[in-house]
């Protein structure tokens, strides 16, 4: 007899407030070789997941299941790294095809033939899903389901873009939004010795800020009572990339970490990108990304702020998204 599963797709994508997420069943998936069945116990919500709902990224198949921030058991094993009743993580990074010159050269984040987790492939918002194995993660004891979910995106993207806004030692770091990823980088960067002020249009999220130790909170387009050395954009608005390159310093650098991003309005070279003002865009994250994040994350240890919905209010939790009713990382509990 087949064996189903409850599960959420995308219907037709659209506005949030059109429900493009549909909810029923599907065949649980047989793992191909060298890879793992898993049962899911939680998937953290994130904003790619929200752009794939409303259609900023077109889905790559019809039903594509959203989610890539998932924390399971294993139920079937492949090569051996994994054994059934071991805990996973997840992450956006699904495959790579090893043998073009961005994989052959340690950038596999730039792979020419990339599979992504919830965009290429079934993902989290649903009971069960599959991984390659040399793509899965081992979860630190450290963190319950619901703690290391986030890690799995907000964290590894937020600590590849950090790496990316080359931030000095005891450096001045400008953060933009405020959301699940913000929120972690903050921490590794105070952990880092770094001075971290943040522009947010969220009074939460300010709340959020303060408590986490930010030097400075302040609106999206504020400027900072300082010259920053270095910024990470995490809002998806183009509109801030021209904001957050006035607020830096001679030399400093903006890493944008969105993997979508609103137009880029017209910039001024002379108040805005002179004196060797970089910007960067940060692309996926490789698997090294990862692991160093989560060793990272355990030694400090970073703590993640998450709010749980049910399995059946996955809608509800990216309306929430979209509307900046979140603070911190959401995630699903699955059945």
């Amino acid at each position: 007899m087949t064996k189903t599963m409850k599960a959420w797709w995308v219907g037709r994508p659209g506005s949030i407030s059109t429900h493009p997420l549909e909810q029923g069943s599907k065949v649980v998936p047989t793992p191909d070789e060298g890879e793992l069945l898993v049962k899911v116990n939680v998937c953290g919500v994130c904003r790619t997941d929200l752009h794939l709902a409303e259609g900023d990224l077109p889905p790559r198949h019809s039903r594509i299941v959203p989610g890539h921030e998932a924390v399971g058991i294993v139920v079937e094993s492949g090569t051996g790294r994994f054994e059934a009743g071991d805990r996973v993580g997840i992450a956006w990074l699904g495959g790579t095809c090893g043998a073009c010159s961005y994989c052959q050269r340690g950038a596999e984040n730039l792979c020419s033939k990339p599979i992504f987790t919830g965009w290429d492939r079934d993902g989290g918002f649903a009971e069960m899903m599959t991984v390659r194995e040399d793509f899965a993660y081992a979860i630190p004891p450290h963190f319950s389901d619901e703690e290391a979910a986030p890690l799995l995106c907000s964290g590894i993207i937020g600590y590849r873009a950090l790496k990316r806004a080359a931030l000095p030692p005891g450096g001045r770091l400008g953060i933009y939004g405020f959301g699940g990823s913000a929120h972690l980088t903050a921490q590794i960067a105070i952990h880092s010795g770094a001075s971290v002020f943040v522009m947010t249009r969220s009074g939460k999220a300010q709340v959020l800020a303060r408590s986490l130790g930010a030097e400075y909170v302040g609106g999206a387009f504020d400027a900072p009572p300082v010259k920053l050395d270095s910024a990470i954009l995490f809002a998806p608005v183009g509109e801030l990339v021209p904001v957050a390159m006035r607020a830096l310093d001679r030399g400093g650098t903006l890493a944008v970490a969105g993997i979508h991003l609103s137009d880029i309005p017209s910039i001024s070279y002379a108040d805005e990108l002179f004196y060797e003002k970089q910007v960067r865009s940060v692309t996926a994250n490789t698997r090294a990304d990862g692991t160093e994040l989560l060793a990272l994350a355990a030694d400090m240890p970073l703590i993640p702020t998450t709010t749980a919905y049910p399995f059946a209010a996955a809608d509800q939790a990216l309306d929430d998204l979209a509307n900046d009713r979140i603070t911190g990382a959401a995630v699903l509990r699955i059945p």
